[in-house]
């Protein structure tokens, strides 16, 4: 099966609201994403115990680091991800993590009650490395 954040890529490339995002730190590459499961492949959804619905949210992380031959490749991370919403509701995502072959990312799942901005928040902490925070909102439409 392909990788889980490519399929979400391809489920959201007709929107760019839903392109995948990434900040680069010092030869570190946090990638990130947040779309509803409503847009998930079915098959994609039911691989990964997902519920598919509007008013569910998908957060995907993947922590990537440059190797000695200048490569980016997966890392493991810790993650600490929180949400807030318009209201200022605040709400803490949690994240499980997802191997296939070599390919290392994160999934959490949250509520969403379209038409909405979420505030994310995610701190990301690597072997040998500083922590950092990252902070990125997503738009979500009914």
């Amino acid at each position: 099966m392909k990788h889980l954040i490519a399929a979400i890529c391809l489920c959201s490339a007709a929107t760019l609201a839903h392109a995948e995002k990434a900040e680069k730190f010092n030869g570190l590459e946090v990638h990130y994403n947040a779309i509803t499961t409503d847009t998930l492949l079915p098959e994609v959804a039911r691989a990964y115990k997902i519920e598919r619905s509007k008013s569910r949210g998908l957060a995907t992380i993947s922590v990537l680091k440059t190797n000695p031959v200048g490569m980016p490749t997966p890392v493991e991370a810790k993650l600490k991800v929180f949400v807030t919403n318009l209201n200022q509701q605040l709400a803490e995502v949690p994240m499980r993590e997802v191997r296939e072959g070599t390919a290392i990312y994160y999934l959490g799942e949250f509520r969403v009650a379209p038409p909405d901005t979420l505030m994310f928040t995610a701190t990301v902490e690597t072997a040998g490395e500083p922590k950092r925070e990252i902070r990125f909102s997503q738009k979500f439409y009914k």
